[in-house]
């Protein structure tokens, strides 16, 4: 802190300047008490790119001559999956925070040596789940646990388009991460059991189309599409609960949120099958009223947030594992023809989590 009683800025360092890293230096940027220190990247054509887009920020072509010639607090990774684990432990060994893009690491053994290394260095670990930082999602979170809709009987999740098409991961580990966080921040629980099939038609051995199903206790169940092969880009999840359901349309520039007041009852008692009777009920449809935030936004100011105060993250290093955890688990079933894979839980989830508990981290820029 400064003589005046100014709080010292946050100085983020962005490796990876591809496709998302310049969306990562755009937000932070815009944030309040935070300076871009340094960006990196071992093409100079992206280099070039960042020079227009922020002239004043130092340009490196790798975290190592990043860390020698900014002073950098925290380090954003947007690099390929493969990368993410060396990246972060070379930061986190120089005493930096990190923040890194969906999924974690490459495995579950890579999240887990990433998460003690990170108590070890008494630093900030947060896996970059951008949607549960949405206000969509906030407000479906909200609205389940208000009791609404009722108890919620399964999720149907589709993340269609035409690629991008990656060389390194199949479509599950690259789109179903972001169904996957929603999904298990919702119910509050990891699943029981995991199948997923899918084809590779483009790249021999990645699959570019999966269905995965995952099966939680009390016979709740959801799916999630994903796929780099279809010909409209579709961002779509349905819950269906027992009195009401939710639809969520992320694609939808204003009414992304659609709450459906229908619902098919069972007659609790009949004899014969004569006298079976579904009751269909068809209600009002209530658009709630959503805050126009950027996720993006919202998930770097909170991680900048706990860089100064030493909480935990809503998304941290363990939500990053338990994820990977069933995207190892759903390749398992891949390779078996979409046999179901039994999961057992990490470290329990406890329920629906609007904000993570505090903890002292000796790194923490304190205000």
């Amino acid at each position: 802190m400064s003589d005046s009683g100014e709080q010292q800025p946050v100085r983020v360092g962005i490796v990876g300047c591809g496709y998302w890293g310049p969306n990562l230096a755009r937000n932070f940027a815009s944030l309040g008490g935070v300076e871009l220190a340094g960006v990196c990247d071992p093409s100079a054509e992206r280099l070039e790119h960042m020079r227009k887009r922020f002239p004043a920020v130092p340009r490196f072509e790798s975290l190592a001559e990043m860390l020698e010639g900014a002073e950098v607090d925290v380090v954003a990774v947007a690099t390929p999956v493969r990368t993410h684990h060396a990246i972060a432990l070379e930061a986190m060994k120089a005493g930096k925070h990190v923040l890194i893009e969906k999924p974690m690491a490459a495995s579950s053994e890579e999240c887990e040596d990433l998460i003690a290394a990170a108590e070890q260095a008494g630093v900030i670990l947060m896996a970059g789940h951008t949607f549960l930082y949405s206000e969509p999602v906030r407000k479906i979170v909200e609205i389940i646990r208000s009791g609404e809709i009722g108890e919620i009987r399964y999720i149907n999740c589709q993340r269609l388009n035409l690629g991008l098409f990656s060389q390194d991961i199949n479509v599950a580990w690259d789109l179903a991460p972001h169904d996957l966080s929603i999904i298990l921040h919702v119910l509050g629980e990891s699943p029981q059991l995991v199948n997923c099939q899918g084809q590779s038609f483009i790249c021999p051995g990645i699959e570019d189309v999966t269905n995965m199903s995952l099966s939680f206790r009390n016979q709740r169940f959801a799916t999630i599409q994903s796929s780099w092969l279809e010909p409209r880009k579709v961002r779509q999840i349905t819950f269906v609960g027992t009195r009401k359901m939710i639809i969520y349309n992320d694609l939808e520039p204003l009414e992304k949120i659609r709450i459906h007041d229908v619902r098919v009852d069972v007659p609790p008692h009949y004899d014969s099958f004569d006298e079976f009777h579904y009751s269909y009920h068809y209600g009002d449809c209530h658009i709630p009223r959503l805050e126009q935030i950027e996720p993006l936004k919202k998930m770097c100011a909170h991680f900048v947030e706990c860089v100064r105060t030493g909480e935990e993250p809503l998304t941290d290093g363990r939500k990053g594992l338990e994820l990977v955890r069933i995207l190892e688990a759903a390749s398992e079933s891949l390779e078996s023809a979409g046999g179901p894979v039994p999961f057992s839980p990490g470290e329990a989830l406890d329920g629906l989590i609007e904000a993570a508990p505090s903890v002292n981290h000796p790194n923490a820029l304190k205000l």
